[in-house]
């Protein structure tokens, strides 16, 4: 029988350790590299990434199906990470995940100037129903524009159901790349927005709409 010496391996293994220089970019590496791995092996349902932006920083999660969701700023990260959790999986990880890197890129250039049309596997798990078929009547109103929530409505399927339409889109799972800042009220005031008034008055103003 062999005698395996803990207290020798453990000093030799502290004493590597205390050897080793301290790097944040080397840890980062690795954890990306974890995480990567994680993600291609099936392990994570939902990758997620933080991302600059002239609103502040978004937080961007993509499933195997697409982005699933884009949280803004006012909404908080903490909120945005339980709902993602609690609707779509518990398996939520951080992630340099190529997706990610697409829809980064593309709001860059969004905010830039440079793209008005966002092309983007979407994940719309999120909303169902008429809110799925609001959303996807959102997605279709062309950059500058803008339509009210009665046009919206009808363009769903439900003339009428304009205060529906309404709570769909404060609900909106997928903000910027479904443009629910496009929307407004009859009356042409600003109306309510998921990231707050000023966000959707610069989205606005941006595109040229205002």
């Amino acid at each position: 029988m062999t005698n395996i010496d803990l207290r020798s391996d453990s000093s030799s293994l502290e004493a590597r350790l205390r050897r080793a220089p301290a790097s944040p970019d080397r840890f980062e590496r690795a954890r990306g590299a974890l995480a990567a791995r994680a993600v291609a092996s099936g392990l994570v349902d939902v990758a997620f990434a933080r991302h600059a932006s002239p609103l502040g920083t978004l937080i961007l999660g993509v499933t195997s199906r697409g982005v699933v969701r884009v949280g803004l700023p006012a909404e908080g990260e903490d909120a945005v990470l339980d709902d993602l959790a609690r609707r779509v999986s518990p398996r939520v990880l951080a992630s340099p995940a190529d997706a990610l890197d697409h829809a980064r890129r593309q709001l860059d250039e969004y905010f830039a100037g440079r793209r008005r049309r966002f092309e983007l596997p979407l994940d719309w798990r999120l909303a169902q129903g008429f809110r799925r078929a609001v959303l996807r009547a959102t997605a279709r109103i062309p950059y500058g524009r803008t339509a009210s929530y009665r046009e919206v409505a009808a363009r769903a399927g439900s003339p009428a159901a304009s205060r529906a339409a309404g709570s769909a889109l404060a609900n909106n799972p997928l903000p910027l790349l479904v443009p629910c800042h496009r929307v407004l009220p009859s009356s042409g005031a600003l109306g309510d927005y998921r990231g707050g008034a000023d966000a959707k008055a610069r989205l606005l103003a941006l595109e040229g709409a205002r």
